[in-house]
């Protein structure tokens, strides 16, 4: 397998931020990931890029006044995951905090129906009877479902950030950074933060058409929904652009003030984090993937009624169901990946040449629900694209793909379609992840087509796991309030990462700690207290017996056990360097 190699981010020549504004450390990672200026660093709502920007956006208004003035159902069509329930629970709870009549919501069971507004989900949709539909996070794509809901003259307004395809859906309108003539500045929206925006378009115009005051209504401050942007946004891995940071370091600031809704309270309180200290990466990693674990194995509409909930009681009971369900995601999870590397190192020898840049693996037993992340996983750990299958309905094959920086996995399926009409039957998504449909007599060929379209873009010598170094920090700059100073300087995440540091360290003590963890006690060699260090998933059983010193690349981190709070270095990556 590759293995791992330590970059260091460069710095540009000519750099923005001057040591003399910030702490030199904070200067080098901000100019690193190429910020401008000191107001890329303001996290107040003022900052937000206003929405006249968003192609669409007035009209998509107009349809959604029109519904609650004439007070018919409307009926929000989301998606199973994360980013698709925070979507659907935001455009619930602001759309009866501004008067609507009536507002239902309808997720498509990922098993039964597939992605999006489907004709099959418009057929479920018309026995409520709705006078309009609003998709969120989906629809971009759903030309035949659109088609559907007008015979039954079902208006349709679509809110989505995925990228279109060459036709775009005959809706009453369309909101999607991403579409064709569109203006808004940032084009890395979630569906949550679609939604959004839209919420606070159609409350401007209420205000206008003096409607709060008409029902007698308090006009809502829809700011108490930023802790549902926040979570959908990270979950939904979209770049953390200025815009984005904007909303994610307000809802984060919302839920640690105890100001969330009691759904997200529960799922903190499930995943045992603190609301007081939760960072972004706990939305990603302990929050997320409890909310997915409803839609990979059962029903979203549990995740969306736990958002949903008011009553702390009722969060508890939902967030619980949906620990238990994730616990159960974690398992299948463990028992496909043994199956999954148990099928490469069969079929493959070790040796890097022998493996396909380009990876497919297909198991007759693996679980729809969960290839997305078993397509993760592997990816991370083979350091190349990799689609895991799964049986779906009749001869089908639901496919997940996980792609590599520089390779966009989208643009890959798109050529394979164009080069090979008859091998997908559908496919979708973004650079990093995609979603595909083919016929089980089509994998060979699709696998070997797919190999190929990923040769021509990657050769062996880009399949090293990378890991991006902000450089090497002095003895005296490990500390707590260096750590503060990072933790603080966030929100972190995809396109905006949290600071990684490399640097040799003298090894003052080793051991393992739960079987598959590394503890270390570590020194500078120039210097320094030392310093507690961890590598989780890591041994030193290969090491030679007399290990002195440590090549790391880490991140700081506080450790909070007990109330204590001290310094502890988390390992991205270590390998020795000399011994006696």
């Amino acid at each position: 397998m590759s293995s791992k190699i330590v970059v260091r981010r460069e710095v540009p020549a000519q750099p923005q931020l001057s040591p003399d504004e910030l702490h030199p450390v904070l200067a080098r990672i901000f100019n690193a990931r190429g910020v401008r200026s000191r107001d890329e660093l303001e996290y107040s709502l003022r900052h937000l890029l206003p929405l006249s920007g968003l192609k669409g956006i007035e009209q998509a208004v107009s349809v959604l006044q029109t519904a609650l003035e004439e007070r018919v159902l409307i009926l929000i069509v989301g998606d199973f995951d994360a980013d698709g329930a925070t979507s659907t629970a935001l455009a619930v709870r602001a759309l009866r905090l501004m008067g609507a009549a009536e507002v239902g919501y309808l997720v498509p069971n990922r098993f039964e129906y597939g992605y999006g507004l489907t004709p099959e989900i418009v057929a479920e949709a018309v026995k409520r009877r709705p006078g309009l539909i609003v998709t969120v996070d989906n629809g971009i794509s759903s030309v035949a479902g659109v088609e559907a809901a007008r015979r039954f003259d079902i208006p349709v307004l679509i809110t989505d950030h995925h990228l279109p395809g060459e036709q775009l859906p005959a809706a009453a309108a369309i909101v999607n950074p991403n579409q064709p003539g569109d203006g808004f500045p940032s084009k890395n929206l979630a569906g949550v933060g679609v939604i959004f925006y839209l919420m606070l378009a159609l409350r401007s115009r209420l205000r206008e058409a003096d409607w709060f005051a008409r029902q007698g209504r308090e006009e809502p401050n829809l700011a108490e929904l930023l802790d549902l942007v926040a979570l959908g946004t990270v979950a939904d891995v979209v770049p953390l652009d200025h815009n984005n940071r904007i909303l994610v370091a307000q809802g984060l600031a919302r839920i640690r003030r105890g100001h969330c809704c009691a759904g997200i309270r529960a799922i903190i309180e499930a995943a045992g984090r603190r609301p007081g200290n939760l960072m972004a990466a706990d939305l990603g990693f302990a929050v997320g993937p409890r909310l997915n674990a409803a839609g990979r194995l059962d029903d979203m509409s549990l995740g969306i009624e736990c958002l949903l909930a008011d009553s702390a009681a009722e969060a508890r009971e939902l967030a619980k169901r949906l620990d238990g369900l994730n616990r159960e995601r974690r398992a299948i999870e463990t028992g496909m990946k043994e199956e999954a590397l148990a099928i490469v190192e069969e079929l493959y020898t070790d040796e890097d040449a022998d493996l396909p840049l380009g990876l497919c693996l297909f198991q007759e037993s693996w679980h729809q629900g969960v290839i997305g992340i078993l397509a993760s996983r592997l990816k991370d750990r083979l350091h190349r694209p990799v689609i895991a299958f799964a049986p779906g309905e009749g001869d089908e094959l639901k496919g997940s793909a996980r792609s590599v920086p520089d390779l966009h996995i989208r643009d890959i399926l798109d050529a394979i379609a164009a080069s090979h009409p008859d091998l997908l039957s559908k496919f979708g998504g973004h650079a990093m992840a995609a979603g595909l449909t083919l016929h089980r007599e089509h994998l060979g060929a699709f696998r070997d087509a797919f190999d190929r379209e990923v040769s021509r873009h990657l050769t062996p010598q880009d399949l090293y796991g990378r890991i991006y170094s902000d450089g090497e920090l002095l003895p005296e700059q490990l500390s707590m309030e260096l750590a503060e100073l990072i933790r603080n300087s966030g929100p972190w995440g995809q396109g905006f990462p949290e600071p990684v540091f490399d640097g040799l360290f003298e090894i003052v003590q080793r051991r393992i700690v739960g079987e598959r963890h590394l503890k270390l006690v570590l020194k500078p060699p120039r210097g320094g207290g030392v310093l507690d260090a961890i590598a989780f998933n890591t041994v030193d059983s290969g090491w030679p017996e007399e290990v002195t010193r440590v090549q790391a690349a880490y991140r700081l981190d506080i450790n909070e056990y007990r109330d204590r709070r001290t310094l502890q270095l988390l390992l991205e990556h270590v390998q020795p360097v000399s011994a006696r």
